[in-house]
C-alpha cells in the first residue's frame, strides 16, 4: 500500500508540475515574416541575455503584490495618486506570459495579475477593467480604457497557449468573454473603429473619435481567429484605410498619425489642441509614439503588406530627419515631421518603437542596430513606468521572442 501511495503522490506532482510548465518557454526565437530582420551586431544568445537582464529589473521594479491577497498589479509609479492603470496591467500580463520558462514563477505571477484585473471590473462589461486605481486600491473611475482591455484579452490568449486552460483559471474562456465585451462596448460598429473607452456611447460627442495607438491589428487578428467573428476583419480593414488616409492627407512627408483622430464619420482629421490630454493631442505624441510598434508587429507576425507600407514611410522619414543618428531623436513631432517644442530629450516610448518598425525591411539594418544599442543602454532608474514597460515589450519583439497565440 505504501508503495502505491508513493506512486500516486509522484504521479500527482508530475501532473501538477507538468501543468505549470510552459509550452512556449522563453526564448522562442520566432521566425517572423520572410525578409524581416533583427539586430545583427550580437548573437541570438546575447540578445536573449539582454532581454532577461532587463526583465529581472523590470519585474522587481513594477510588479507589486497586495498584502494578504493573491493579487498583483503593475505599479504606475505615482506615490500620490494612481497605483495602477489598465494599460499597464495589460502590458504586464503580456510580458509575463512571454517570459514564462525563463521566469519560473511566471504562471503564479500571471494569475495574481489576472486576479487584480478581475477584482476591478468596469461598470459596463464585467470582463473589462476599470482604467485606474488609487493607492488605496479603489477605482478612480469605473470606465475602461480600450487599449488596456485589448492587451488584457490578448494576454489571456497567450496564457492559454502557454499553460493551457485546465487549471484554476480558464484562460481561453476568460479571453473569449473579454473579447466579446470589447466588441460590444469598445468598438464603434458604424465606422468599425476603436472607441476611446467603454464609457463612450452613441450619443457621446466623441463617439466618432479614436486614439491612434488603440489600433492593434495583430491582436485583432488573434481575436478573429479564436472567435470566428469576421467583424474583427472589418475593423482591421477600416482602420488601415483610415491610417493610409491620415498619412496622405496630413503627413505626406513623415507618414505620422496624431494621438487622436476625430470625425471618422465625416472627413477624419487630427484632434485639436487640448482635445483630451494635452496641447499636443493633434500631434505625434505620447499615444501615437506606440503606432510604429503596433503596426509593424502585424507585418512581423502575418506579413500584411499594408503594415509594411505604412511603417516604411515612417522609417524613411525618421532616418532622414535624424541623419541616421539616434542622438537626434526627439520625444514628439508635428505631423509635418518637425520636433515639438522642447521635445529634444530621450524617451524610450518614442525610441524603441522605431526599432520594431525598422525590422520590416533589410534596408534598415544599420538603423535597427543603432536603435537597439541606444535603447538598451539606458538603465531602469533613468525612466518611468511607461517608458520602461514599452521598452520591455519592444525588446521582446526585437529579439525575436514575440509569438502569436
Amino acid at each position: 500500500m505504501k508503495l502505491w501511495g508513493l506512486i500516486y503522490v509522484l504521479i500527482f506532482f508530475y501532473l501538477t508540475g507538468n501543468a505549470q510548465s510552459a509550452y512556449h518557454p522563453f526564448p522562442q526565437h520566432v521566425y517572423y515574416t520572410n525578409g524581416t530582420i533583427k539586430p545583427n551586431k550580437f548573437s541570438q544568445s546575447k540578445l536573449d541575455q539582454t532581454v532577461e537582464s532587463f526583465y529581472n529589473q523590470w519585474e522587481a521594479g513594477y510588479i507589486k503584490t497586495i498584502p494578504n491577497k493573491q493579487e498583483s498589479y503593475i505599479w504606475f509609479e505615482d506615490k500620490d495618486d494612481k497605483q495602477c492603470v489598465s494599460e499597464g496591467q495589460g502590458y504586464g500580463m503580456v510580458i509575463v506570459a512571454l517570459m514564462a520558462g525563463f521566469d519560473p514563477s511566471a504562471k503564479n505571477t500571471f494569475d495574481n495579475l489576472y486576479r487584480y484585473y478581475h477584482a476591478h471590473p468596469s461598470n459596463r462589461g464585467r470582463h473589462l477593467m476599470a482604467w485606474a486605481q488609487n493607492i488605496h486600491d479603489k477605482d478612480i473611475d469605473e470606465t475602461s480604457a480600450s487599449d488596456g482591455d485589448i492587451d488584457i484579452a490578448y494576454s489571456l490568449l497567450l496564457a492559454n497557449a502557454q499553460w493551457g486552460s485546465k487549471g484554476s483559471i480558464n484562460y481561453l474562456q476568460e479571453a473569449k468573454s473579454a473579447i466579446a465585451d470589447i466588441m460590444r462596448y469598445d468598438i464603434n460598429r458604424k465606422t468599425w473603429s476603436v472607441l476611446l473607452s467603454n464609457g463612450i456611447e452613441a450619443d457621446s460627442r466623441d463617439y466618432f473619435d479614436t486614439r491612434s495607438s488603440d489600433f492593434m491589428p495583430a491582436n485583432f487578428k488573434a481575436f478573429e481567429q479564436v472567435t470566428g467573428d469576421a467583424r474583427w476583419k472589418n475593423i482591421i480593414d477600416n482602420e488601415y484605410k483610415l491610417f493610409s488616409y491620415m498619412q496622405k492627407q496630413y503627413s505626406p512627408d513623415a507618414g505620422l498619425v496624431p494621438d487622436f483622430i476625430i470625425r471618422l464619420n465625416k472627413r477624419a482629421k487630427p484632434a485639436p489642441a487640448h482635445y483630451l490630454e494635452s496641447v499636443y493631442d493633434g500631434d505625434y505624441n505620447y499615444n501615437a509614439c506606440r503606432v510604429p510598434w503596433r503596426i509593424a508587429t502585424d507585418y512581423l507576425l502575418s506579413g500584411d503588406q499594408r503594415s509594411k507600407a505604412f511603417v516604411q514611410k515612417i522609417n524613411h522619414w525618421i532616418r532622414e530627419t535624424t541623419s541616421n543618428s539616434t542622438y537626434n531623436l526627439s520625444a514628439g513631432y508635428t505631423l509635418a515631421g518637425d520636433d515639438i517644442k522642447d521635445s529634444h530629450f530621450e524617451a524610450l516610448s518614442f525610441i524603441a518603437p522605431f526599432a520594431v518598425s525598422a525590422m520590416v525591411d533589410k534596408s534598415n539594418q544599420q538603423w535597427l542596430n543603432s536603435v537597439w544599442d541606444y535603447t538598451v543602454q539606458f538603465k531602469l532608474k533613468d525612466f518611468d513606468y511607461y517608458d520602461n514597460t514599452v521598452k520591455m515589450l519592444n525588446m521582446l519583439i526585437i529579439s525575436g521572442n514575440y509569438w502569436k497565440p
